[in-house]
């Protein structure tokens, strides 16, 4: 955006290249002339359209015929508002937007097109004459029809500047020249593909046999272009008219980035020659259309960004979460513990079933031998009725008898109380039973985990693999000592338990003296960590203190040096101008230039001396930086190595 601000900032040239002043050009700007021209004969115009590449004249603007199309944005008139026009001439009408450069003039005479047009058949003639004064009709423009049967110079021209003004309201005629030198320029403008067949000095008898076909022609082809310009400028859907209101929401097309950015200039042009510097509301207008076009691909980026957001996330869940196999393989560990555990409480109450079924076998034999046994007695009762019946017995005997029998129905009544109140023993004993034993089975059940948690489930670790610590029920047993099926509990079982116990205690106590140890040994390890390091930081502080040493030996031999320079330099003056002083005293100061040339080699044996000195200091102080640093390396990987171990 600021660089569409800086364009509209730049000093413009008219629109022949010459610039006037500093202050910005509109693109309305007027061609200098002294002299009045005609003006265009085409109504008011706002704005430019886009033509392509070869698409005839570059004009923007309708003709004065159709007076309903004035009001087109497209179209363009010297009546456009004279916005920043720098006041060169009265003139009132601005130049045209032709440049005339090479890149639009006609072919050359070697690639001269022949006309194709049948344009000396009298038909054709007819048809064209028609066209012209039917389109000129529309123009309003007076002309009759005798008027294009008997042409003369003056109306030709008429007709022609006419139809030229309508393709390019701003061509710039001048009434000033001769119409020869006005016409072949004018259709080299508007790349007229045959001008280099039509001679000039037809233009003085256009009516002529030989020269009004291809002068007729010329106005035909400016009527039939004229009306293809009015076509395309009507053409509402045509996107290079650039109608800025007319571009779509989204779009993707160049022509409508250059209507937004032609409809941009042309407003912060017009606000700038308002006064205003920062165009505020143009570029609101622009980002709005922008934001407008992009709305719907934004919120597609947003969405996608929410997926790949969301995408991201459950790989990252995926990535940081384990592998689906390590948790199903742990299901199918607790699955399969868990069927091993189950087929041993099914064994075990299959093994209850099968005794329960035993048991309800023989208590229904016995219930059986009782009933038996029962008829037996109840034969036996009826057969000593009748004998007693049948026996003539005494009242004494029937007495005695009666006696007896009342003492064994007193003695059968207590025998079946007994009996009942044994059978209601007996049933409260079968509930206790019943009751024990399933506590029993629980805790059986409960042994049996805890033997599973521990892990003593057969076969058990050596020195034990020959014991069975499992416990069964039997509940059918007549004998007490034979409840539990498995090991003896006090012989065998209660033995391995507490030995294992005491063996746990063993590894326990061992583990925590190895933890206590391991815990001695970090301490120490650490102590000793802090002796290096304080080691190290007196070592630092030797060879601090060793480096200052070595400086200061430096600094002093550097000190040294120079007085010694100095000195040398002295001596040498002094030699010079002792030399000066026998050369101009004589041979009587030798003696003193040998004193001088002694002292000078005793300075520069010195100075060398003292070099050698320094340099064998600085490298003695790096040869003991250098142990130092290996002895520190050696001192710091023994310690590494030592920690390595202890870990």
């Amino acid at each position: 955006m600021s660089e569409l601000r800086r364009s509209t900032m730049q000093p413009a040239p008219d629109i022949y290249g010459n610039t006037r002043s500093g202050l910005p050009m509109p693109s309305t700007a007027k061609k200098a002339s002294s002299s009045a021209m005609r003006m265009s004969l085409a109504g008011p115009a706002a704005r430019t359209p886009y033509f392509p590449p070869g698409a005839g004249s570059g004009s923007n603007t309708g003709h004065s015929g159709y007076r309903s199309q004035n009001v087109n944005p497209l179209l363009q008139s010297t009546s456009k508002p004279n916005y920043g026009r720098t006041p060169l001439t009265n003139s009132s009408r601005r130049g045209s937007v032709w440049t005339g450069g090479p890149s639009l003039a006609p072919p050359s005479g070697s690639q001269t097109f022949k006309d194709p047009r049948p344009i000396r058949e009298r038909s054709y003639q007819s048809k064209m004459k028609q066209d012209i004064y039917s389109w000129l009709q529309a123009t309003e423009f007076d002309i009759s029809v005798q008027t294009l049967s008997n042409i003369t110079g003056k109306d030709y021209r008429a007709m022609f500047q006419h139809l030229v003004t309508i393709m390019d309201p701003g061509y710039p005629f001048d009434s000033r020249l001769r119409f020869e030198d006005e016409f072949q320029p004018a259709l080299k403008s508007l790349r007229y593909p045959f001008s280099a067949q039509i001679d000039n000095k037809w233009l003085a008898a256009p009516g002529s046999m030989h020269s009004w076909p291809a002068l007729l022609a010329v106005l035909h082809w400016l009527v039939e272009m004229g009306k293809a310009r009015l076509n395309y400028l009507e053409s509402e859907d045509d996107p290079t008219l650039q109608i800025a209101d007319r571009i779509p929401e989204e779009f993707s097309d160049p022509i409508h980035h250059q209507a937004l950015a032609f409809n941009y200039f042309s407003e912060a042009y017009v606000a700038f020659f308002h006064g205003a510097d920062v165009f505020h509301e143009q570029d609101k207008e622009l980002e709005a259309s922008y934001a407008k076009k992009n709305e719907r691909v934004v919120g597609d980026l947003e969405n996608k960004k929410a997926l790949l957001a969301q995408g991201t996330k459950e790989l990252d869940e995926l990535r940081s979460s384990k592998a689906p196999v390590e948790k199903l393989q742990k299901i199918r560990a607790c699955i399969l513990d868990d069927r091993a555990k189950f087929d041993d409480v099914l064994h075990r109450l299959e093994s209850r079933k099968r005794q329960l079924t035993e048991s309800v076998v023989r208590e229904k034999a016995e219930l059986a031998a009782r009933s038996q046994n029962f008829d037996q007695l109840k034969a036996e009762h009826e057969k000593l009725t009748e004998v007693v019946k049948v026996q003539n017995l005494t009242p004494e005997e029937v007495i005695r008898m009666n006696t007896d029998h009342e003492t064994l129905a007193r003695n059968l009544e207590d025998l079946k109380y007994k009996i009942s109140e044994a059978r209601k023993t007996v049933m409260s004993l079968e509930v206790i039973t019943t009751n024990r034993g399933a506590a029993a089975e629980e805790a059986l059940d409960l042994y049996g985990n805890l033997l599973s948690a521990v892990g003593l489930f057969p076969p058990l670790p050596p020195p034990f693999d020959n014991i069975d610590l499992r416990l069964e029920l039997n509940t059918a047993a007549a004998n007490p000592q034979q409840l539990l099926l498995g090991s003896d509990i006090r012989k065998v079982i209660k033995p391995t338990l507490n030995s294992v116990a005491e063996i746990k205690r063993t590894e326990r106590a061992d583990t925590e003296s190895e933890r206590i140890k391991v815990d001695n040994e970090l301490d120490q390890l650490t102590l000793e960590c802090e002796n290096v390091d304080e080691e190290v930081r007196e070592i630092e502080k030797k060879v601090m203190s060793l480096n200052e040493q070595a400086d200061d030996l430096r600094d002093a031999a550097q000190q040294e040096s120079m007085v010694s320079n100095a000195e040398a330099a002295r001596l040498e003056r002094e030699l010079a101008h002792a030399r000066t002083a026998a050369l101009s005293s004589g041979m009587g100061v030798k003696s003193r230039l040998q004193a001088l040339q002694f002292d000078y080699r005793e300075q520069i044996a010195k100075v060398s001396r003292l070099k050698d000195e320094t340099i064998r200091a600085i490298a003695k102080n790096s040869n003991e930086i250098g142990l130092f640093k290996e002895e520190v390396s050696a001192q710091l990987r023994r310690l590494r190595d030592f920690v390595e171990e202890g870990n």
